[in-house]
């Protein structure tokens, strides 16, 4: 038998929210997108893009319309990823907040802070300031699904510009876990990716410019079919 007393509307009084963790990277690093509040509560603190889902609304249509809104962003495929209820988590009542998440293309997309968002801005995950709520924790649980997919999934490339160099792409996983890779053992466990090199270098390098590649989707799928197929990082 429940501690609590509890009435029947006492189980419609709380509302639901979502946060959009974009995901991008540039320069070695893996950013996330924040915004900075423009109003309370948690006026001016940096946090992920998020609102209250209308009482109308399904939440699929919630994420889109909210990180359009906020960022100017819009056409994101996003994904559910974790639910956070905690009754304490939001200062003016229960809020049960639904995790999306996206990995993009920095470069092809402009971000625009608008509604109440002062400033939209990409941040090194190296360099997340203290979040409102309970968004460093939302971030953190959403970057560790997104370290999991990276060792079976090739989703990489989602984050990857679509022709890029190897040493680009073993910088995005050195940087995923923290880690330096031998170069010989990280290529042979790309080679399941079905990389296609390209008639092309990099250009207005300081260094030897390097071979680009591209990741050819159509082979990747074929080769998942195989019984053999294995791709683990």
């Amino acid at each position: 038998m429940s501690l609590y007393k509890i009435e029947i509307n006492d189980f419609f009084t709380s509302a639901f929210s979502v946060d959009c963790v974009i995901f991008g990277y540039e320069d070695g690093e893996i950013k996330a997108l924040l915004i900075q509040r423009g109003m309370e509560p948690f006026k001016h603190f940096w946090a992920i893009p998020g609102d209250l889902v209308y009482p109308n609304e399904d939440l699929p249509d919630a994420a889109s319309r909210i990180l359009h809104e906020l960022t100017g962003l819009s056409d994101v495929e996003m994904h559910q990823s974790h639910t956070f209820g905690s009754p304490e988590r939001h200062p003016q009542g229960r809020v049960i907040t639904i995790a999306y998440f996206a990995l993009i293309r920095i470069t092809d997309f402009e971000i625009k802070a608008s509604s109440w968002a002062e400033k939209a801005q990409w941040v090194s995950l190296n360099e997340i300031p203290a979040l409102a709520f309970d968004h460093s924790t939302i971030l953190s649980s959403t970057y560790e699904l997104l370290k999991q997919k990276l060792t079976y999934e090739p989703i990489c490339f989602e984050l990857l510009p679509e022709r890029f160099t190897l040493n680009e792409l073993q910088q995005l996983y050195e940087y995923a876990f923290n880690t330096i890779m031998d170069k010989a053992n990280f290529r042979k466990k790309i080679k399941p990716l079905h990389l296609t090199p390209l008639n092309e270098r990099q250009k207005n390098v300081k260094h030897r410019p390097a071979k680009l590649f591209k990741f050819d989707q159509s082979e990747y799928l074929k080769s998942v079919q195989d019984d053999n197929y294995q791709f683990k990082m």
